[in-house]
């Protein structure tokens, strides 16, 4: 039998999906420009396998079906690592300077989508596709992109998912191309040096009892561990998520979850009422949250619908072209003089320019860029990877959520 309408079980899916992230990790080591724009490898190799398949259909193939049972399990198990990742303690250690850069890129997530939604509006297209190449892509990354596509499409935009991947993967080039350059800027036009201050030991986040806990040895016994621990924060995730829903509240499918392990997390930081003799590892809950996101994204990209975009390039290219005019100026004018017009300053707007176009990875791909060729950057270290890997998000999901309720 050939490939045409070929139905693929789970577990062949899976392993369809295993080579697609194999496939995006070839690209990236054949192709180095890849690997310095951070370009997602699952989305690379997902990417690949959605251009075959649509390749496919054009020359008269039945599309192919792929058993996605696994697929909203992935998206849940990933956004609970990141929730796990809003400790208060740790937002707490990095002083004002978190707090204030929280709010600030929360109030920008906001302009993000007026602006996306005000231009999609004048260029004939539903509100919400702007909103999709606002802050739901570009700030929030793929992963909430294609997390949040279902609800779209509800809403009444098609081919929400290749529109919002499409967008994320432009954000994630201009996050990398952008970044660099803007400090770099910033730093020769006010003659900027990384003074004597930037030299001494970085400021760290205050230790939790999680992050004193090490990162165990890969054995039987602690894996099971980490598992059981996301099996059962998903379990009262979904638990959380009906009872919200029950009061007519409509939420992405993984907020409990990300609300539970939030929670979880702060009381664990504390170590107080039995929560010092729970073992986990920070590190083995990231990397597994890790996993759980590339199965996801490939799965997700794979099966996108490539023809859908055909209508919305022209749309898409104007709205972030103006998204990517409007993050610099942010970036090298408000970013900058909010921090205090000096070195960190400069590092912080590239950082900013990263994850509020692309994703953490490119944020922290333009801090090394920068303090590799003029030196330390400790304050923005601690600020920039601290509101862009879990702050954002939180106020993301509010944001979108708030957005979807009122076309509904």
């Amino acid at each position: 039998m050939g490939l045409h309408g070929m139905s693929f079980s789970l577990i062949e899916t899976l392993a369809i999906a295993a080579g697609g992230i194999l496939s995006g990790k070839g690209l990236v080591r054949i192709f180095p420009l890849l690997r310095e724009l951070c370009l997602p490898e699952p989305v690379l190799g997902g990417l690949l396998l959605c251009v075959l398949f649509s390749l496919s259909e054009m020359f008269g193939a039945q599309p192919l079906q792929f058993d996605l049972t696994l697929q909203t399990p992935l998206m849940i198990a990933f956004f609970l690592s990141i929730g796990w990742m809003a400790s208060w303690k740790n937002l707490r250690a990095g002083g004002s300077d978190v707090i204030r850069f929280f709010l600030l890129c929360g109030l920008i997530l906001v302009s993000q989508n007026l602006i996306g939604m005000a231009m999609a509006k004048a260029l004939g297209q539903n509100p919400l596709v702007g909103a999709l190449a606002g802050s739901v892509s570009l700030a929030g990354g793929p992963g909430t992109a294609l997390a949040f596509a279902p609800a779209f499409e509800k809403a009444g935009v098609t081919g929400a998912g290749p529109i919002g991947t499409a967008a994320a993967l432009a954000g994630i080039i201009l996050g990398g191309v952008l970044g660099s350059p803007l400090a770099a800027r910033l730093i020769a036009r006010f003659h900027l040096r990384s003074g004597p201050a930037a030299h001494a030991k970085p400021v760290h986040a205050e230790e939790s009892p999680i992050a004193a806990a090490g990162h165990p040895t890969m054995d039987a016994t602690h894996l099971m561990n980490h598992l059981k621990f996301f099996f059962l924060v998903m379990a009262l995730g979904a638990v959380v998520g009906q009872w919200i829903q029950a009061r007519g509240i409509t939420l992405p499918v993984y907020i409990g979850a990300m609300i539970v392990a939030a929670l979880l997390r702060n009381w664990h930081d504390l170590g107080k009422g039995g929560a010092d003799k729970i073992k986990l590892s920070h590190e083995w809950i990231e990397e597994l949250g890790s996993i759980a996101l590339s199965y996801f994204l490939v799965t997700a990209t794979m099966t996108l619908q490539l023809k859908q975009l055909a209508g919305l390039a022209t749309v898409l290219v104007a709205i972030l072209v103006v998204q990517a005019i409007w993050i610099w100026f942010l970036g090298s004018w408000l970013v900058f003089r909010f921090f205090g017009k000096n070195y960190d300053a400069a590092v912080i707007g590239a950082g900013f320019a990263g994850f509020m176009l692309g994703t953490t990875a490119n944020a922290m791909a333009n801090l090394n860029a920068i303090t590799k060729r003029y030196g330390p950057a400790p304050r923005a270290y601690l600020v920039v990877p601290l509101v862009g890997a879990c702050g954002t998000d939180f106020v993301n999901a509010a944001v979108i959520t708030a957005l979807l309720a009122m076309f509904r």
